[in-house]
């Protein structure tokens, strides 16, 4: 939480510089810690010398007070009214703060959403008249619900610099907690985190006021802080029986529509004055969806001081009342077990039916609630047990791995049998864990009887089905697949669920008419629901690696949101990693980097560490391409995966590191990142056309560095395969690979067949980001083979598609490959001793401390040609090292700045 203010303050301090006027505004909501930051703004600012720091608090009932706020800054009883000009007040204030002796002066306003208007606005105005001037004013203000003042209008008008205050993540609430002395688990720091909405002040107080033995179970059942309790219970007493009715309802209801909460509550009448009340007061949200107004709780603390407010009878007796207006199933039997005084057998296995009924559908996050009500109402000891592994087996499912992380310990406690070990299983494999999950399936296969417990085994087969598309073994994922048909039918949801992913493993095992063929005929049988989602999915994810663009772009688009009736987050996860490759290769960068973003925050949010890497993948490469280096190590980080993960998490991180290289022109480091590709687990699948798109940049990179038998040897493999699925893109990149590799062996004829194969292959295909490609290496090969005039035509179309997709490296390289070919150039009238272009080319990589063997890769050339080229500049240029080309290149930068 220190490192959060200091960053705030450094943010602050960089908005007016060390001589420069500013109006900062520091927001967020209520119990973000603005008032804390402010506290770490005064102190660094205090540390500087000759400062004048005036700090103030705005209060509501002041609000309407004229000029309030600045007397109490200029400390002065003198009249400050609206007689006076705006020039004569903004005088009258600058030399009441000393502004005209030119001494720093810092106004700091906390809570300035109370502020006074006239007060705002003259501060904003001083700012703005001396801005030669060291004056800030450094405002913060609260967000939340209720609408915004005057005061937050002038305040968002008159912010130069506005610094959001960013909530405490789960890793934060847990480094807070430790500083507590309290150990949380991941599922209490997470349900600690999700009730108070990450808001420092109230997890602290939280951490301060409850007993460290509530921190031991699952998901405890958390209080409000005693600060908000005091305030609700304030707002309450101050209710007509309505009004407090109305949110006593809310509070039972959690969401639901205004005439459903009306009716719990009891009013017959018109509720609309009871809801204004409550929402001014802060107790209740109103949101407008498609088909009706809704009414909920801002924030589960609020709700559980208004429940605390009411009893335990009282609640009871609501939840009945629910129970009988509610219209879902689901819903109605929730209340009867929160109206319940004690276990009940019959409500258990009604809320078990309907589980299955809800899984059966694939709405995993409905199933999962029903299973472990189930589990709560049951009084038979192992049938609790049971249905609680079910319940952790759902919230798998919907793909909430943190919730069901928490359970871990509890089930490992129960007996031993096949689903308690296929649901460790299960989790092991999203957490990205293929040594536990291989033990944990094999062990739930060892206990199942087939015979007796089909659906446990189907149930098994799926997982296993998971656990091999991770391992990229589509033998195995079709083997087992097709065993779950065998043991419940084609038509159970298990067995659906793992022909959804089955076509997958019959395409990168290059069956790709059967895996296509597999789809079609699944679509008829489930295209709609959570069920629909997961197909879809599966099918755009194969289509994307068959060449079929558009149709994948518009599969995974409807397969990425989660509301499908229960839609898992784990399969919209998967859909927006493929979707963020489909807009990639299709040249829209942006939505790319969009959708890749959205995909890592649902994947921190779920918990699916599988997924992560396939999602920064995109990430990295799109960075890297722009030119933007830390962003790119940043992304290829958090995607790293090493020797002991999950296939299907090495090759992404693979990748990424390959793209990082080859942007920066390090061939080396791009066959390093590779190398793992080339070994005996990655020769089935993994090289499988069109999956993954490795094989063309392995084959450029041993042409580049030299190493063209092996590169012959490695290209004719691939080749060979790519022309026996007939995969377009594939032949394609593979093809600009060759050609690069005959324009090595000086075979020019052969090179220029090549490329215009690989263009022709390209030409039906909407993949810009290839078609550049190919053509920036044609053009480096025709110039190599002298052909200027030629190369400099290609190497121009390569800049254009470069520039239209931001990759700034590659348009860099274009611009210098221009260059140095001289075709542009105008050469009458150079002097003798003028460097060529391409000596400007060597001269100005060398210059930014690239070696010999990287400008070399940069350019193209034989490390001997530039260690010609770089002797030249040398004699031409009268200097003797590489430290007096760099200083001179910078002398001449400044000199044109």
């Amino acid at each position: 939480m220190n490192h959060r203010r200091e960053s705030i303050v450094d943010a602050v301090v960089a908005a007016f510089g060390d001589r420069r006027s500013a109006f900062v505004v520091i927001e967020g909501v209520q119990g973000a810690g603005k008032t804390s930051a402010l506290d770490a703004v005064e102190h660094r600012i205090r540390s500087l010398t000759d400062t004048d720091v005036r700090r103030v608090r705005a209060v509501p009932w002041e609000a309407s007070l004229p000029y309030g706020i600045v007397r109490q800054v200029v400390e002065t009883e003198d009249v400050w009214d609206g007689t006076d000009s705006l020039e004569t007040l903004v005088l009258r204030m600058s030399t009441a703060l000393g502004a005209m002796d030119r001494r720093r002066v810092v106004v700091l306003v906390d809570d300035a959403e109370n502020a006074d208007t006239d007060s705002l606005e003259l501060l904003a105005s001083l700012v703005r008249y001396h801005r030669r001037l060291p004056i800030a004013v450094v405002c913060t203000r609260t967000l939340g619900p209720g609408g915004l003042s005057s005061a937050h209008d002038v305040l968002g008008r008159a912010a130069e610099s506005t610094i959001p205050i960013r909530l405490l993540d789960t890793a934060e609430v847990t480094d807070l907690a430790a500083r507590c002395g309290i150990v949380l688990s991941q599922s209490a720091a997470a349900h600690l985190t999700l009730h108070t909405g990450g808001r420092p002040r109230h997890t602290a107080a939280l951490l301060a006021e409850l007993a460290p033995d509530t921190w031991t179970g699952i998901r405890p059942g958390l209080p409000a802080p005693q600060f908000v309790s005091s305030a609700v219970h304030e707002s309450l007493s101050t209710f007509d029986v309505n009004a407090r009715r109305l949110c006593s309802a809310a509070a039972v209801l959690e969401v639901a529509a205004v005439p459903v909460v009306a009716a719990v509550a009891g009013i017959d009448g018109d509720p609309w004055s009871a809801i204004d009340d409550a929402e001014r007061a802060g107790l209740i949200t109103v949101k407008q969806r498609s088909t009706s107004t809704v009414l909920a709780c801002p924030d589960p603390m609020v709700r559980a001081a208004i429940l605390a407010a009411l009893g335990r009878v009282e609640q009871s007796a609501l939840h009945r009342v629910a129970a009988s207006v509610v219209e879902d199933r689901a819903d109605v039997l929730a209340h009867l077990v929160d109206a319940a005084s004690g276990p009940d057998s019959s409500l258990s296995d009604q809320l078990a039916t309907l589980a299955v009924e809800r899984a059966a559908t694939g709405e995993w996050a409905s199933a999962a609630r029903l299973y472990a009500l189930s589990s709560r109402s049951s009084r038979d000891t192992h049938t609790r047990d049971d249905r609680l592994v079910l319940a952790v087996d759902a919230l798998i499912g919907a793909g909430d791995i943190p919730a069901a992380s928490g359970y871990v310990a509890e089930i490992e406690s129960f007996r031993e049998t096949p689903m308690r070990s296929v649901v460790l299983g299960y989790l092991a494999i999203l957490r990205g864990r293929p040594q536990e999950a291989e033990a944990r399936l094999a062990r739930a296969w060892e206990l199942v009887r087939s015979r007796h417990e089909p659906g446990v085994a189907a149930v098994i087969c799926h997982r296993q089905v998971l656990h091999n598309l991770a391992r990229c073994n589509g033998a195995r994922l079709v083997e087992w697949a097709d065993r779950a048909v065998e043991l419940v039918g084609a038509d159970d949801p298990t067995a659906i669920e793992a022909q959804s992913i089955r076509g997958l493993g019959l395409g990168s095992t290059g069956r790709i008419p059967e895996s296509l063929s597999s789809y079609e005929s699944l679509w008829q049988q489930a295209n709609t629901g959570a069920v629909g989602q997961r197909v879809q999915m599966g099918a755009g994810w194969l289509h994307l690696a068959t060449d079929r663009i558009d149709v994948a772009r518009g599969e995974l688009e409807a397969a990425a949101p989660t509301d499908f009736l229960g839609g898992s987050t784990r399969i919209s996860s998967w859909a927006q990693a493929w979707l963020a490759r489909a807009y990639f290769v299709t040249g829209d960068w942006d939505a790319a980097l969009r959708t890749a973003t959205s995909g890592a925050d649902l994947v921190e949010r779920s918990g699916a560490a599988l997924i992560i890497p396939l999602l920064q993948w995109t990430v990295t490469q799109i960075h890297a391409l722009r030119g933007d280096w830390q962003a790119a190590a940043d992304s290829a980080r958090l995607g790293d995966a090493g020797a002991r993960e999950y296939e299907i998490m090495r090759v992404p991180a693979a990748l990424g590191r390959a793209a990082i290289a080859e942007a920066r022109a390090d061939y080396t480091g791009v066959l390093r990142a590779l190398a793992p590709l080339t070994e005996l687990w990655a020769q089935a699948d993994v090289s499988e056309p069109g999956f993954w798109p490795w094989p063309d940049v392995y084959a450029n990179a041993l042409v580049v560095e030299g190493r063209l038998s092996e590169a012959d040897t490695f290209l004719s493999h691939h080749e060979k395969i790519a022309l026996a699925r007939g995969h377009r893109s594939a032949l394609a990149r593979l093809a600009c690979a060759r050609g690069r590799w005959h324009g090595a062996r000086g075979e020019l004829d052969a090179a220029r067949v090549s490329f215009e194969e690989s263009l022709a292959a390209l030409a039906p295909l909407p993949l810009i980001y290839d078609r550049a490609r190919v053509n920036y290496v044609y053009g480096l090969t025709l110039r190599r083979a002298g052909k200027r005039r030629e190369a400099d035509v290609i190497v121009s179309a390569a800049r254009e598609d470069y520039s239209a997709l931001g990759a700034s490296t590659y348009v860099s390289r274009c611009d210098r490959e221009l260059k140095a070919g001289g075709m542009n150039a105008v050469l009458k009238d150079r002097s003798h001793d003028a460097l060529t272009p391409q000596e400007e080319a060597v001269a100005g990589l060398v210059s930014t401390g690239l070696t010999n063997r990287e400008v070399a890769a940069e350019l193209y050339l034989s490390v001997k040609t530039v260690q010609f080229h770089l002797t030249r500049v040398y004699s031409k240029l009268g200097i003797r090292s590489r430290a007096e080309l760099a200083a001179r290149s910078r002398a001449g930068d400044e000199a044109e700045s």
